[in-house]
């Protein structure tokens, strides 16, 4: 007998539809992955299943879950449902989490509020999951705020909540986009041991088919909120019967075709520690002060970024890859200014950017710019996305009119795969990947000479992804725009850089052709980022063979 059980369901919201005649089941100890682009109604099936619909919003057909009838179950009987039997890792950690209680407090809520346990055995409920899932006390004090990790961290703790009641059914949305590739190993490695050893059935929704292939038993792939294909694994993914599915093979191993840049094939060729330089970056160190001890006293500070040295030549693309919370993103927000470094120097185009005013350094801002990581706390939710992606357009000599900004945002939104009537929607109006072209299209709307991308496709499905990397490329090809990509996904790496720089511990410790470092790495920090990453090649035919 099924788990959860959906049946013909379909959804509107404000007579717009949504999901149309959708079918899918878990069974107790199976895994299903759930899959589809940006808008294709996979979180709207969670939700729904959850009770967690917008207003105005009509249901029909049926969901059960363990007998019960989700649709018509009252609010009391939800409320007692979710976090205890069904338990949820939302897209976003950030809008997930509620920054003004500690992690500790927001994990041991569910468990006292569930299981009537005193304050001091839901805490020491929550340490133990909070270590499973890779945040020590030793190292991550239950008494820290969201905003005192980083996205990968914080992914892990809106992991520790929906786990730590050893729910019947986890719905897991895109539950490892924020992590590094071997924490992603390792918190896949727990989903599974949590599905064996407690029965419980997961659906896994995920853009990520390497992934998805790795943990599921069967598939799911959803197009416009209707099924378009489903069964084993395996089989659907070896044998692309359906055109969408050979589709979306295809553009989770798409390798955009680069145009031969001549200066960033000379800075691979020779080094990138040369005059002529784009950026260039000297014994960088970034200090933290240590956590408060006392009133008077307080801890080691901590080496975000510890002597970090490298250049870029114009129109060179390097990544920078390593584990979460090695100081990839604080590293960029010293290269773009945002934040000021404790030692060292920042040269961008010849002039010195440590120190400077706000004012000083505009025009250094007209020729730089950014993708944040978390693409709707980069947005301010009550603007249009009109002038939300023409926010740097200030930093231009010549401000554009009305009508030449509105045309600029217009070819920024098509760039992306968005459209011209999308100027004037609010941000969450869009999907989480949706969100990220948004920010893409804001970075790249003055035409800058170095964009730092901090994880640019991450939230985005593999086909959206697949075009976005060709936008880079031909802007790389075509505008000499160099990129510094923080990623890691390893694949994105290979796919769109010349070099890659391996960050473990604040410290650069590899360095090297994209190709080289990825096939032959040297150090141990880049050895373990590549046996973790998922490749859908290996995937596809572990399965099949364990099938016979």
């Amino acid at each position: 007998m099924s788990l959860l059980e959906v049946e013909n369901l379909s959804l509107s919201i404000d007579e717009t539809p949504i999901l149309k005649s959708v079918e899918l089941s878990v069974a107790p100890g199976e895994v299903i992955g759930l899959v589809g682009e940006s808008g294709s109604g996979k979180s709207m099936t969670a939700l729904t299943v959850m009770r967690l619909l917008p207003h105005l919003s009509r249901t029909s057909g049926r969901v059960t879950f363990d007998g019960i009838d989700i649709l018509a179950a009252t609010e009391d009987q939800m409320c007692a449902l979710r976090g205890d039997d069904i338990g949820m890792v939302f897209q976003e950690p950030m809008t997930a989490l509620n920054p003004v209680k500690t992690i500790g407090e927001q994990v041991a809520e569910g468990i006292r509020w569930h299981t009537r346990a005193g304050r001091a055995e839901a805490e020491e409920r929550a340490r133990r999951i909070l270590d499973r899932v890779g945040l020590p006390e030793a190292k991550f004090p239950l008494s820290r705020y969201p905003h005192e990790l980083s996205g990968g961290q914080r992914q892990r703790v809106v992991i520790a909540i929906a786990c730590a009641l050893k729910p019947k059914l986890l719905i897991a949305d895109e539950p490892t986009t924020a992590l590094d590739v071997v924490l992603q190993a390792q918190v896949l490695d727990l989903l599974r041991d949590l599905v064996a050893e407690n029965h419980m059935g997961l659906l896994l929704i995920s853009h990520d088919l390497a992934v998805v292939t790795e943990m599921a038993d069967r598939i799911t792939i959803l197009r416009h909120g209707q099924v378009m294909e489903a069964g084993d694994t395996a089989r659907v993914l070896s044998e692309q019967v359906h055109p969408y599915t050979r589709q979306l093979t295809q553009a989770s191993m798409h390798v955009p075709e680069r145009r031969p840049n001549a200066a960033a094939h000379h800075a691979s060729s020779t080094g990138a520690d040369k005059q002529g330089a784009l950026l260039q970056v000297e014994k960088l160190t970034r200090l933290y002060p240590g956590r408060r001890l006392s009133l008077l006293r307080r801890g080691e500070p901590t080496r975000a970024v510890d002597d970090v040295s490298f250049s870029m030549m114009p129109g060179q693309s390097v990544a920078l890859v390593g584990r979460s919370g090695c100081g990839k993103s604080t590293l960029a927000r010293m290269v773009l200014a945002l934040d000021k470094p404790s030692s060292g120097s920042i040269h961008f185009r010849g002039e010195d950017l440590t120190g400077k005013s706000e004012a000083d350094l505009k025009p250094a801002r007209r020729n730089m710019q950014v993708v944040f990581q978390d693409p709707y706390g980069s947005f301010d939710p009550r603007q249009k996305v009109e002038r939300l992606v023409a926010e740097p357009l200030h930093v231009l000599d010549k401000v554009p009119t009305r009508r030449e900004r509105r045309e600029m945002v217009a070819h920024a939104l098509h760039e992306v795969g968005l459209a011209e009537p999308d100027m004037d929607k609010y941000p969450h109006e869009f999907s989480g990947g949706q969100r990220q072209r948004l920010s893409i299209a804001r970075a790249i709307i003055t035409r800058p000479k170095l964009v730092v991308a901090d994880e640019p496709v991450s939230a985005l499905d593999v086909s959206i992804r697949a075009q976005i990397l060709d936008l880079f490329a031909e802007l790389n090809g075509k505008l000499g725009v160099a990129y510094l990509f923080i990623t890691h996904d390893l694949t994105v790496a290979r796919a769109i850089t010349d070099e890659v720089m391996v960050m473990h511990e604040g410290r650069i410790v590899e360095r090297g052709k994209t190709g080289e470092v990825l096939d032959h790495p040297q150090s141990e920090a880049a050895q373990a980022l590549v046996a973790a990453a998922p490749d859908l090649h290996r995937a596809i035919a572990r399965r099949m063979q364990e099938q016979g």
